[in-house]
């Protein structure tokens, strides 16, 4: 089903739902769609665009980027700091159309046009600092300039009038914290290997072209579940697996009517954090049956992969087995130990920075184990104790965590306080006060919460910070906070065209249409329950 006319049928009709009737319909529509509910990316979409420009749909693309290009010439969504790697691939795509003459539907002018407000935008851009922790960002932006440039060396790029003045003179500057050498460091210590890392296989697209005779190989589907990274391999002429990759490039584009999210499918990760979200209020009697299918399914021992075409990661190992738990049917924890680290769980392996989220997730998921044994185990204790120790010193001064996988610190925030709550230590105790003492001073005036500007999904996280306060009964302030906020859920919840904003990370800001609703769902059910 087209992602939007999924949203649609599962929106209509719901501010009469009860919530078992509500959590009911979101499992029912998680479990009927094998992809995942998220929108295109204007990335992704200009990577296949420029590396594959054979690829059936290449003028349908072009245009939905031309189209998705903001007043200010940039594109993506976000701040400033997101936008310039979405804008950077649009403008390289653009200028290797124009550069191999690969559209026909569309005039060099308009191109032309486009590709040179997007490098005024850029030259604005590369100013901005303060980068996202995104994947691979650190290579995609010096390889993506370094592209750009080589465009604009191009005779018929400088024959363009609006290109003209870009070709004989007025080029991109490297960002302030980017290495232009670093994209052929990493590609020589690829050859040195005689391979690529599987943790690059997502991020292809940054060394491709550096490593003509060495690439990965791509058995069936996706590189690294990307299309961009499969595209990139296509590009560079390996022949063994390319009809599956085609394949599967060209089912990706069906399903997204031509264009490309970043990776695909997301069936596991929507659905174990759609299930833990929905767990908090209380899983239904009638979602049981299917979260259980889902626990059976996505548990492995050898670890849980989020896609099929990346590495097994903590992340979801502890996701699934948190979600066997809270489903009543628990499986081993014992995959966790391939991610333990000195003091706290890797998220995968090879990992350069630790992951808050990650670490609080596996604490949740030991924890929630540890209600079906007799008794806890020494040796896993201990390694909780550490993870605990170790999410505590790095929370913020001013209470709130933050995350590579996500732009807000509320989220963080909210899932440290979630695996905190559990125990009742003094020093969790006063970190879950903290967390909501920073919640408390950064609602907004119209009852909300965000990093930019208000949600209902961070809404919903402040909402179970402040619930899960130890002396929140005692505190009049969280109440009137409680109250302030519950109609910004109850819109969200209960309104016919809501969609919730990008702000999960992955090479640049995406939005996991499913996984916010459950947020906002279970929130408001808590928020209720709570006020009985």
């Amino acid at each position: 089903m087209n992602p939007t006319l999924r949203h649609t049928a599962l929106i209509r009709d719901r501010s009469t739902d009860t919530y078992e009737q509500q959590a009911h319909k979101l499992v029912t529509s998680v479990a009927n769609d094998a992809w995942g509910d998220v929108r295109p990316s204007t990335y992704e979409t200009a990577r296949v665009a420029s590396w594959t420009p054979w690829l059936e749909g290449h003028e349908r693309r072009l245009a939905w980027l031309l189209e998705q290009q903001c007043l200010t010439g940039s594109w993506g969504e976000g701040p400033a700091p997101y936008r310039l790697l979405p804008t950077l691939s649009v403008v390289e795509a653009l200028l290797s159309t124009l550069h191999n003459d690969t559209a026909t539907g569309l005039t060099r002018e308009r191109l032309a046009a486009a590709a040179a407000d997007g490098l005024a935008a850029l030259r604005d851009l590369s100013r901005a600092g303060g980068w996202p922790d995104t994947a691979a960002i650190e290579i995609l932006v010096p390889e993506l300039i370094l592209l750009i440039d080589e465009h604009l060396d191009q005779p018929e790029i400088a024959s363009l009038s609006r290109l003209g003045p870009w070709a004989r003179g007025q080029r991109l500057t490297l960002p302030r914290e980017f290495h232009a050498a670093l994209p052929e460091r990493v590609a020589e210590r690829c050859r040195a290997a005689g391979g690529v890392p599987a943790k690059l296989h997502h991020t292809f697209e940054g060394v491709a072209r550096r490593l003509p005779q060495v690439v990965p190989a791509v058995p069936g589907g996706l590189l690294g579940s990307s299309p961009a990274a499969t595209a990139a391999w296509l590009a560079t002429g390996a022949n063994t697996g390319r009809e599956h990759a085609i394949t599967a490039l060209t089912g990706v584009a069906k399903r997204y009517d031509g264009l490309f999210p970043e990776a695909t499918p997301i069936s596991v990760f929507e659905r174990l954090w759609v299930a833990a979200a929905l767990a908090r209020p209380g899983l239904p009697e009638t979602c049981l049956g299917v979260v259980r299918a889902w626990a059976a399914e996505i548990y492995d021992r050898a670890g849980v992969r989020g896609a099929p075409g990346l590495l097994p990661d903590a992340d979801d190992t502890a996701m699934a087995v948190l979600v066997a738990a809270l489903a009543g049917s628990p499986r081993d924890p014992a995959p966790l130990s391939a991610f333990e680290g000195d003091d706290h769980y890797d998220c995968y392996v090879g990992e350069d920075t630790g992951s808050i989220t990650a670490n609080a997730h596996v604490l949740q998921a030991l924890t929630a184990w540890f209600r079906h044994q007799a008794t806890p185990g020494d040796t896993l204790q201990a390694r909780m104790n550490l993870t605990r120790d170790w999410l505590l010193s790095q929370q913020h001064p001013s209470g709130y965590w933050g995350d590579k996988w996500h732009a807000s610190p509320y989220y963080a925030t909210e899932r440290c306080v979630t695996a905190f709550s559990e125990c009742t230590s003094l020093a969790n105790r006063d970190a879950v006060r903290s967390a909501a003492d920073w919640v408390l001073s950064t609602q907004r005036d119209d009852g909300s919460w965000g990093v930019w500007d208000g949600t209902a999904e961070e809404t919903a996280y402040a909402v179970n910070i402040l619930l899960r306060t130890p002396d929140k009964s005692g505190r009049p302030e969280v109440a009137q906070a409680l109250e302030r906020a519950e109609h910004i859920l109850r819109e969200a919840a209960h309104s016919s065209g809501h969609r919730h904003p990008a702000l999960w990370h992955d090479k640049t800001l995406y939005a996991p249409q499913a996984m916010a609703q459950a947020e906002v769902t279970a929130a408001l059910e808590l928020l209720q329950a709570h006020r009985l």
